[in-house]
């Protein structure tokens, strides 16, 4: 894809780690659209497959978008009919969680949003450091951000996995979203929290900021499986260049398993 004199390489992986048998991840990287996504289901089992499949089954359905608003627009009002199917599928099932995060990368002529509901992540790479663009919506961040905890201590915290949004489980659900300008060199990485749960920030800079797409997924995902990988891991890894250097615009999706 290029977008504003930009091209986009991507690589995406997944793993239903070491201690469950299902994968309850799922992820979309569609970089002709400008969207790449990841969404972690909740629920249990088949209910959390079940979830995070109808968020990126419903989100393929974007389309291709006249402008930044108009993409923006377009993937919240899939994520918006993903919410009311999912809970229509809970109230079938006496009331169960069916339920999943989201975190999303938009571009679109040098710009992009990120969009978030629950505790996937989206970081940014740029000049040798690494920001968390998306806020975590769960009980421990909560606790953070109101300084009765301390990123350390809430490593350990026993209901670190709690979260407080997510896609089908509120009438409607709360998507928090940050715009930028995307700027040459510039690396995103979206991930599940059975990354981030084994794997530090600077980790995460040292592991994709120096190597291809590809590379960075199989050891980021390789990392956190020699850590125990307690919980399915996903990593969808993007990186921006100018669009005049020699290389194809984008790579194929590089599959982990």
């Amino acid at each position: 894809m290029n977008s504003g004199l930009l091209e986009f390489e991507t690589a995406s992986g997944s793993h239903p780690g070491k201690a469950r048998a299902l994968n309850e991840d799922n992820y979309f990287a569609a970089p002709e659209q400008g969207v790449w996504l990841i969404a972690d289901g909740m629920g249990g089992h088949s209910n959390g497959k079940l979830a995070s499949s109808v968020v990126v089954e419903t989100a393929k359905t974007v389309g291709r978008s006249a402008s930044a608003p108009d993409l923006l627009a377009r993937f919240k009002d899939r994520i918006y009919r993903a919410n009311s199917e999912l809970i229509r599928l809970s109230q079938q099932d006496g009331g169960k969680v069916i339920g999943s995060t989201v975190a999303a990368l938009l571009v679109f002529a040098g710009h992009f949003a990120c969009v978030w509901s629950g505790d996937s992540r989206v970081y940014l790479l740029r000049s040798g450091s690494i920001t968390q663009i998306s806020h975590d919506h769960s009980e421990v961040q909560e606790m953070i951000d109101g300084g009765l905890l301390d990123p350390a201590e809430a490593r350990h915290w026993p209901r670190r996995n709690v979260v407080t949004q997510a896609v089908g489980v509120f009438e409607e659900p709360k998507l928090d979203s940050v715009q930028g300008k995307i700027e040459a060199g510039d690396i995103f990485v979206l991930c599940s929290d059975g990354l981030t749960g084994h794997v530090e920030d600077q980790e995460i800079l040292a592991l994709a900021g120096g190597r291809p797409p590809q590379e960075a997924c199989e050891a980021l995902i390789q990392l956190t499986l020699d850590r125990g990988a307690k919980d399915n891991v996903t990593v969808i890894v993007v990186a921006c260049r100018p669009a005049d250097e020699d290389g194809p615009a984008v790579s194929p999706a590089a599959k982990v398993t």
